[in-house]
Formats: C-alpha cells, structure tokens, sequence
C-alpha cells in the first residue's frame, strides 16, 4: 500500500473512531439530561451538544456566539503536557514496546524540575532550561533489554512506585509545612517560564518548545538512521536482528528518548503552569498520551492535531458540566472508545485489504506497461 493510501486509511479509520465516539458521548448525554419529556431531552441533549462541539472557541449568550480568544489559548495551554506524552508514546510504541510509564515519567519530570526551581539558584536564562533537562533525564529503561522484564506491566507498576515515592519525599522532607496542603516551597522567580500571551490562559512558551520538539521527533523518525531502525524493529523485531541491526540497543534508545520526552514535558508544565510543585496523585497526561499516538497512528507529525482535538473534547466536556449538567468524565468514555476502535485489529480490515489489492493491482499494470513499452522501443 502507498504511503498516500496509508495515511487516507489512518484518516478514516480516525475519523470513524471519532464518529462513533460522539454517537456514543450523543447517547450517554441523552440518557443522562434534564427532562421528562422525550422533546425536553432531545432539547438538553442539543444543548449540551452546543457546549461540547461549539463551546471550547464561542461563548454563547443571548446576545449571540461570539468567538472567545481566551478559550482558545486555554485550549492551546492544556496541549503542552499531551503533545509531550503523545510523542513519548509515539517513539516506543513505534519500537513496538508498549511502555506506559509516560505517566509517571512526566510526574517524575515535574518534580525533579520542580526541585531544581526551587533549591538549585542560577541566573534566569540558565535556570529553566537546567530545570527541564533534570526532568527529562529521569526515567531510562533497561529492564526489557537485560532482564527481559514486560515492559507494559513493569511501565505501569512504576507509574505508582514514582507516584508515592515522590508523596513520601514531599510529606516527610521537602513540603512547605506553613501551607494548608502538601506543596514544594514556592520555585525561584528566574526558573518560571514566560508567557506567551499575558491573557490569565497559562499559555507559555512551553507551547513553542512542544512544536519544535514535534518537528525535531519528525525528522528524527523519519530523516535519520535511528527513526529508520526504531521503525524496522517495531514492524518485524526479527528480520531487523538478522539484518545486523542492533536491537537492544535501539529499544533502550527509544525507551530512554520516550522518558526524556515526558519528563520535558513535565517540567515546562510545571514552570509554565504552576508556583509550586502540588502534583499528589498521577496527572492523567500519560494516559492521554496513548489516546493521542493511537490517533496519530505513532506518527509524531499528526501529534499536534490529536492533542489539539483531545483538547478541545477535555475543554467541551468541561463547559458540558458547568452549563448542562453533564458529568466531565464524559472524556474518559470517549477516550476509551476511541482507544477501543482503534486497537481492534479487524476494524475497516476489509477496507484495507481493498487498499492493498488495489496499490498490488496497479503496480503490476505499471510494470507491465514498463515492459512493453521497452519491448517496443527495442523491435524499433
């Protein structure tokens, strides 16, 4: 199949997914309005509908629908820490390594940056940067290539090692005890990281780094021999060992770039986010971040959009629950739905074989007009 039919097929296979996620969202808010009536839930369902699809960029008074700035930089905010986690998730799964320590890795990012905000001084255009990186180099993986410990099980147990291990360090050693919660000393104003635009969003420059980060993963993926063999080792594991490829050596690479990603990610959230590190459970951005390289199809150039549309739902079914009465953990439904569709191996499997038919069919046309045009030109 061509690279073309490959990504046409992603795409409807994405947009499917999405489709019978919103009809699934459509029938829970249905079932859940306001209303006696058939006619009066039909009317709430649309108008927690209007929130969900509308709301995220129009404010919507009596006035009429006005487009709302702020929302859409507050959306823009809340898709720094996912693009990270999605590109993480993007770069092991393409090492067919199913690590889920996204989530405890930008949790693990956000403190170790946290601390060094508040404990390490240095001048102001040293100290983010110090700080981000500390949080990146926090969670390499070696047990999958010396041991041969599962990765997915062992990824997700030290999603809570990491979670309580940093609970215990803040209740007993570093938490400001004067506070009324569990929460670092305030981080040094030269570790903040600007806004982008001053408008109370919590849109920084976080986002430009998240963008640039995406497209240096694309090239690397893509442009380089690393990305060639991360990907050939995530296709057939096998054929890449017999081809002197060096496997576990790749795996670890992935793994470890996967961990620097989502501690990045972690570190710009908190100095771009907060004034204090208070994290005391895992964020959820991990979890998310498989949702967005599922969408994506691991492919880090369409990371952006997948966050962007993650986002955009998150931000709906917040204003569903604030002005229809719509329960916010709506999004995990979708999510899980999407995520559903996605990891069935059989669904559009048909449509994909035609695909594929198709591209054998035409190739073959092509190859035989090839030969009989310099079968021509040799009787000439």
């Amino acid at each position: 199949m061509t690279k073309k039919r490959q990504i046409l097929f992603s795409v409807i296979r994405g947009l499917l997914a999405i489709l019978i996620a919103l009809l699934v969202a459509t029938l829970l808010i249905f079932l859940s309005a306001d209303g006696s009536s058939f006619s009066e839930k039909l009317s709430a369902t649309g108008d927690a509908l209007k929130q969900l699809l509308v709301g995220p960029l129009f404010r919507m008074g009596r006035s009429g629908t006005t487009f709302d700035f702020k929302r859409l930089t507050d959306i823009l905010a809340s898709m720094i820490p996912i693009i990270f986690t999605g590109l993480s998730v993007c770069v092991m799964f393409s090492a067919n390594q199913f690590n889920l320590g996204a989530e405890g890795g930008i949790m693990l990012g956000a403190f170790t940056t946290g601390m060094v905000a508040v404990y390490v001084p240095m001048a102001a255009f040293l100290h983010p940067v110090v700080g981000v990186l500390a949080g990146g180099l926090a969670v390499p993986a070696l047990l999958k290539t010396k041991l041969n410990v599962s990765e997915m099980v062992c990824s997700l147990m030290l999603n809570y090692i990491i979670m309580y291990l940093i609970k215990y360090l803040m209740n007993t050693y570093l938490a400001d005890k004067t506070k009324g919660q569990i929460q670092s000393y305030e981080f040094l104003e030269t570790s903040r990281i600007a806004p982008l635009i001053d408008n109370g969003s919590k849109l920084s420059w976080g986002f430009v780094i998240a963008i640039a980060c995406v497209v240096l993963i694309g090239l690397f993926m893509f442009n380089t021999r690393w990305g060639y063999t991360i990907r050939m080792i995530g296709i057939n594991q096998a054929f890449a060992k017999y081809s002197g490829m060096k496997v576990a050596t790749v795996i670890v690479l992935s793994q470890v770039l996967g961990g620097f990603l989502a501690g990045i990610g972690g570190g710009i959230e908190m100095l771009g986010r907060y004034p204090t590190f208070s994290w005391s459970s895992l964020p959820g951005y991990g979890w998310t971040g498989i949702t967005i390289a599922i969408l994506a199809g691991n492919n880090p150039w369409f990371v952006p959009f997948a966050s962007f549309f993650m986002a955009y739902l998150t931000k709906g079914c917040e204003l569903m629950a604030t002005y229809a009465n719509v329960p916010s953990q709506l999004i995990d439904i979708i999510q899980g739905v999407i995520f559903l569709f996605f990891a069935a191996e059989q669904f559009l499997s048909k449509y994909r074989q035609k695909l594929v038919v198709k591209t054998a069919q035409e190739e073959l046309a092509a190859k035989a007009a090839l030969e009989a045009q310099k079968g021509g030109a040799e009787r000439a």
